[in-house]
């Protein structure tokens, strides 16, 4: 896929080259060659994102699974109680 880019680029780069004046030459180089460009490499990567994605999710599952396996230290609910008291009023 990355070698249909690169010579896709090096063939706008020549065109770009080619042009009258040099607004022209860059204006053609991104119009044709940049854009679309990253537009096919955007979207032909959607795959590998979303797979990206799911392991990530998958692993953010698997440690919250351990954490609740393991359940709270010893003398967590003690310290939480504690916490959440109300000091008496003067």
């Amino acid at each position: 896929m990355f070698i249909v880019a690169i010579g896709w680029m090096y063939v706008v780069l020549m065109m770009s080259i080619t042009e009258t004046t040099p607004v022209a030459g860059v204006m053609t180089f991104i119009l044709y060659g940049l854009l679309p460009v990253s537009l096919l490499l955007y979207i032909s990567g959607g795959r590998q994102r979303k797979r990206r994605r799911a392991a990530e999710q998958h692993e953010r599952q698997r440690q919250d699974a351990a954490a609740a396996a393991s359940g709270p230290a010893p003398g967590a609910a003690a310290d939480e109680q504690a916490a959440t008291e109300k000091p008496p009023l003067p």
